[in-house]
């Protein structure tokens, strides 16, 4: 097995948002991404996809497979009825990984709750062959996030590890990556660093290109050993605003080569 490397909507974040003048859709992004010689791509916190018809999913599809580009989704959220909508996504786009979080917009299930609702949705996870992988993020300490996926305790559903999330909650990286490892389907590749704020007063946690920030990449990648698991690796960055779009936007695809160099390295 192998770990295949990816990019996600989050690499173009700032192309797509509301403040591009021309934002880029999901055709462009998978273009670029294989452009690149990416053969990944995931569709992650990117709503406009739940809106697709069946035709147009279906077009989607096969341009991300002229174009040599497998397909995963990220959402959030874990009611029954809305992983269901999303695995129905799936089946359409050929999509083997559906990312999320415990928390959506109109949902805050507690852990018993989750537990729940994840026990009733996985079943059909597991019968289409597709994987919930669930994000290490400040808002859910990575010891419940632990306790439920433990319980459920099914083949489909896993951890979607990004370490630089939980620094918000005071959680050292080291300690999501040892907690998650046997339990890692998916990893979110960004590195982060801390620096004074204007006048010296408090700090600002954003990303920065990978192997410059705090992120112990190789540590992280022994612990997990994503090429023995076939666990894939996705680019993801946290571009700090430029001022304007057009400074921003160059950043952002200059923080993707970066990376990618890094990885491939």
């Amino acid at each position: 097995m192998t770990s295949t490397i990816g990019l996600s909507t989050y690499a173009f974040f700032w192309q797509w948002h509301e403040t591009a003048p021309r934002p880029v859709g999901l055709i462009e992004m998978i273009d670029r991404t294989a452009d690149l010689g990416v053969s990944l791509f995931q569709i992650c916190d990117y709503p406009l996809i739940e809106s697709y018809s069946a035709d147009e999913l279906a077009k989607l599809r096969k341009h991300a497979d002229d174009r040599g580009v497998a397909l995963e989704l990220g959402t959030r959220g874990v009611t029954p009825e809305h992983l269901a909508r999303y695995l129905d996504i799936a089946r359409s786009l050929g999509v083997t990984l559906v990312r999320s979080m415990f928390y959506s917009a109109t949902s805050r299930p507690t852990p018993a709750e989750a537990e729940q609702n994840l026990k009733i949705a996985v079943k059909a996870y597991e019968k289409a062959g597709v994987t919930i992988a669930l994000e290490t993020y400040e808002q859910v300490p990575t010891a419940t996030l632990m306790d439920v996926v433990e319980a459920v305790d099914s083949p489909a559903l896993g951890i979607c590890l990004d370490p630089a999330n939980c620094v918000a909650a005071l959680e050292q990286p080291s300690d999501v990556v040892s907690r998650t490892a046997a339990r890692v389907k998916n990893i979110h590749v960004k590195d982060f660093s801390f620096s004074r704020r204007d006048g010296w007063v408090g700090f600002t946690l954003a990303g920065i290109p990978l192997g410059e920030g705090l992120l112990d990449y190789q540590a992280m990648i022994a612990a997990v050993r994503p090429d023995e698991h076939g666990i894939n690796r996705v680019i993801e960055h946290w571009v700090p605003w430029q001022g304007d779009s057009a400074t921003t936007c160059d950043l952002e695809d200059r923080w993707t080569t970066s990376t990618l160099e890094t990885l491939r390295s």
